[in-house]
């Protein structure tokens, strides 16, 4: 039997055996609504870390048509993208993002169908907030559609997160499970070469940045 004649409940399964039952759980399980309702202009990472991400992000040539998922106020970008979206949760703390040219509200977690026509994008980063993703999989299918061939998807955390919001799997494992578990949403979803992981440099008393990415496959 082909994928195709599977029906889509059963091929949803399937991708995700192996997962523990309420692996995807949160301990609030609330209208992410309103948890991101109030603007937190903050960061979430330390200033080392920043300098990791912004430095990953300049290597990986993110700067044309870029797009910003889970997006917030920053996007720790050294060099402004020809195009930034930056998707996110709260519009006020979008508007606040200087770098980036369009901002869309959008919650991956109760539509993880992303808003863009296929192939629209050079690149893609999803900074510290992967740990928050309920249907991992199919917004990395979506990201790979929305990407050009060849185009990268970057995912980078740390160890700190809401852990309120973070899936119960996140929170009951350690940073190299997280960088193996980013790496397996990879190659359970559509469209991807093989990943590549990298804990990057920091200051050793600061926050570890750990980075996970994978171009958009050529042959799909």
């Amino acid at each position: 039997m082909t994928d195709d004649a599977v029906p889509a409940e059963e091929r949803y399964e399937d991708r995700y055996e192996g997962f523990p039952d309420g692996f995807f759980t949160r301990r609030d399980e609330g209208d992410d609504r309103r948890f991101y309702g109030e603007p937190r202009a903050v960061y979430h990472i330390d200033d080392g870390a920043i300098a990791a991400v912004r430095d990953l992000y300049d290597e990986l040539g993110l700067y044309g048509e870029v797009l910003d998922l889970c997006s917030s106020w920053v996007s720790h970008l050294a060099r402004t993208p020809q195009r930034l979206v930056a998707l996110g949760m709260n519009a006020a703390e979008l508007e606040e993002n200087e770098q980036a040219q369009e901002w869309v509200v959008h919650d991956l977690n109760r539509e993880p169908a992303l808003p863009f026509a296929a192939a629209s994008f050079d690149g893609a980063m999803c900074t510290v907030s992967v740990d928050y993703l309920i249907r991992p999989l199919e917004v990395f299918d979506e990201v790979a559609r929305v990407l050009r061939p060849g185009a990268p998807f970057v995912c980078t955390f740390s160890n700190r997160c809401f852990p309120t919001k973070a899936i119960r799997g996140w929170l009951g494992t350690d940073d190299e499970f997280h960088v193996r578990l980013v790496a397996e949403y990879f190659c359970r979803s559509t469209g991807w070469d093989p990943p590549r992981a990298e804990q990057r440099p920091t200051p050793l008393a600061g926050d570890p940045l750990f980075a996970v990415w994978a171009q958009r496959s050529r042959r799909t």
